[in-house]
This record gives structure tokens, sequence and C-alpha cells, in this order.
């Protein structure tokens, strides 16, 4: 049988066929679950990867895009046995037939999202990051607190309706960042930096739930490392009841959700009213305690003062009466020792007095002018003088006769 030939104007280019062959195949296949071991493993420069995936009889390249790169836990390892879900599909520029995957699973036993939270989770506990004796205490009463989470997602609303109603008086500051997407464990951290700018007493890092996928920026080490960093309590808020993250492992008090954490972060007004009464009531009573003892302190120590002044009044009385009586007797020496002196020279005195002298006997001529006269030849002939004797004078006239 003859096979008819078309003409030249029936030619195809090469990459029209290949576009043909593409639309022809996506449109007669769906989005299909692929199971094999990983031949080969390459990343690109621009987040791509590029895989085969092998079976004992057949290979089949693959293509995941950064788009949908971003969503993988970790990189499956040569060997590993996975499910790859996504649309088979021709590549124009070489006509090569290829998978392009969507999500990449392990196959069987634990999936990637649950090895890659595991490793990590071993990495920060081998670390002492997960011990409960290095988790912070919140505080009580708190004047500002921060707010990491989306400016657009239910988190901010719930905490803020939270806060407002529980403690009116509390500052709120919202660092605003990405919750899920490519980059959104380092756009996180980076906005926990941000938020200890605000000094806040302790910082809230809340969204709200979702998938293994939504989630994955709260199991990434970034985060991770951010909350440890803290210099402020980090209390989680993250996904609803069932969900548990890193996060939530590292930080200093983890909540099921947004609204529980605020509720955890700040005190109701009326818990606070009913603290402040209690502590005030405790603080009269601490107070009326210590006036007690003050009182019953201050009545012992003006009984000892009291006592000891008496002792040392009786004892001061005691050295003043001795030193009084040393005194006297001191005086009555010194005097009797005076008066022997006084009679010693009383008597000394009498023994070498000219009237002594003359008392023995003897006088004392004097001329007119009080000079003593000593000679015979201080005598002439009708010579006037006196002469002292023991009780007064006596008016002499020498008359010349030689004795």
């Amino acid at each position: 049988m003859a096979v008819r030939v078309p003409g030249p104007k029936a030619v195809w280019s090469v990459w029209r066929i290949n576009q043909a062959a593409k639309r022809l195949l996506e449109s007669q296949t769906r989005l299909l679950w692929v199971a094999g071991e990983v031949g080969s493993w390459t990343r690109s420069r621009s987040g791509h990867r590029y895989f085969t995936l092998i079976d004992e009889r057949a290979e089949l390249r693959c293509v995941l895009f950064a788009d949908d790169a971003w969503r993988l836990p970790m990189e499956p390892e040569r060997g590993a046995s996975v499910r790859v879900f996504g649309q088979l599909t021709i590549y124009e520029a070489r006509g090569s037939f290829q998978l392009r995957a969507k999500r990449i699973e392990a196959e069987g036993g634990e999936g990637l999202w649950q090895i890659a939270f595991d490793r990590l989770r071993s990495l920060l506990d081998s670390e002492g990051l997960l011990d409960p004796a290095r988790k912070r205490r919140l505080p009580a009463h708190p004047q500002t607190v921060a707010v990491v989470t989306s400016p657009a997602g239910a988190a901010v609303h719930d905490v803020l309706s939270v806060v407002g109603r529980r403690a009116p008086w509390v500052r709120v500051v919202v660092s605003p960042t990405v919750v899920q997407g490519e980059a959104a464990a380092e756009q996180i951290a980076r906005a926990m930096k941000r938020a200890t700018e605000h000094d806040p007493a302790v910082i809230l890092l809340c969204r709200g739930g979702g998938g293994p996928e939504d989630l994955f920026a709260f199991n990434q080490e970034p985060v991770a490392r951010a909350i440890v960093e803290s210099p402020v309590p980090v209390l989680t808020g993250i996904g609803h009841e069932v969900d548990r993250t890193i996060a939530d492992l590292v930080a200093d008090r983890a909540a099921p959700t947004p609204s529980a954490a605020a509720e955890l972060a700040v005190s109701h007004a009326g818990d606070t009213l009913s603290q402040l009464t209690a502590t005030g009531t405790v603080l009269r009573e601490c107070l009326r305690d210590v006036a007690r003892s003050r009182r019953q302190l201050f009545r012992e120590r003006s009984l000892e003062l009291e006592r000891a002044g008496t002792k040392m009044i009786d004892r001061l009385r005691g050295r003043v009466a001795g030193t009084r009586s040393e005194m006297e007797n001191a005086v009555h020496g010194v005097t009797a020792r005076r008066r022997r002196e006084l009679s010693e020279s009383a008597a000394l005195l009498d023994s070498i007095s000219p009237l002594a002298t003359l008392a023995r006997g003897y006088s004392v001529a004097r001329d007119a002018h009080g000079r003593v006269l000593s000679r015979r030849a201080d005598f002439p002939t009708d010579f006037r003088f006196s002469l002292r004797v023991t009780d007064g004078e006596v008016a002499c006239r020498a008359s010349g006769d030689a004795l």
C-alpha cells in the first residue's frame, strides 16, 4: 500500500512540532502522581531544580520551578524513594519529554516535611535550645507588646481585639512581615529584630492556621534562631490547636492560637485590679507588722537605755565621790605641807631677822639720813645719831670720851 506524501507546504518547523506535541500531551493527560527513586538532583542559580526519577526499567526527567520549589522542606537525597505530583509536558527547545513537578513527597514512612522537622529539632536540641531551663518567664504586666505577623491577616486583628478588651492601656506595636512564601523565613527573622527597636516587654509571633506548606516558614532555622536571639521573651500563637512548629518549641511560651497568645501576654483589667487589691491588703498587713515590730523594738531599746543610764549614773556617782575624796585628801596634804614649809620659813626668817638680833641686846646706830654707823670714826664729839633698840629708837649724842 502506497503512502501519500504531503507537499512542501505541509512541512513543520522543529519548534512548531514540539509545541504541537506539548499541547497534545498536556491536553490528553491530567496532573498525576509518579513514584520512583531520585537518580540525580541539580539546583540552578535561578532556584529551579532539575532531577530524574528512575525505576528498574526506565528514567523520567523532571523539573521543579523556583515558584514551587520554596515549598520543598528539604532537598531529597539521591536514591530516596519519592512521589512527585505534576504535569507531563515537552520542553520545546530540546523536544525532551519531562514531568513538570508541583510537589514532592517521600514515598512511605515519614514525609519530607516530617523528616525536615525532625532534623532541625534534633539540631536545636543538641545545642540546648529546647531545654525548658532556657525559657524565660513572661512579664506579668507589660506596657508594650510587639506583634510580628502579616498586617493583612486575621491574626493581627485577633490580637488587637483581645488586648484592647483585656488591657486597653497596653501599647501594641506591629512589626509587619509576610508569613508564607519563598523568603518568608528570612523576612520573619528581620521583623523580629525590628520589633525589639520599640523596647517591648514581650514579642508575639503569630499567624493563622494552614497546612504544612503554609506553616513552613515557622519550621525553618532562621526563624528559630531569631527567637532564641531575642532579648525579650517570645510568645508564639501559630495556626490552630493541632499545629506544632519549630518556632513553638524554641519560644519561651507557646499558645495554640493568636487570640490565646494575646490572652497570655496581657492580664485582664479585672484580674489586674483584683491583684492590686490583694497586693494592697498584703502590703497594709506588712506595714502593720513592721510598725508593731518597730514599736516593740523601741520599747525594748528604751528600757535597755534606761537601765544602762541608771547603771552609768551610779558608776559616775561612784567615780565622782572617789575623785572628790582623792581631791580632798590631796588638798589636805598640800595644805599641811605648805603650813610646815611656812613655819620653817618663818623660823628661818626669825633667826636671821635684825629684830631678833636686837632682842638679844644688840642695837643699830643710824645718822639723820638713815645710814648705819658701824665704826668708831662715825661718831665725832657732839655728833647726833639715833640708836635702834628692840622696841624703838633712842636719840643720842657722842660725848667724845673714849671707851
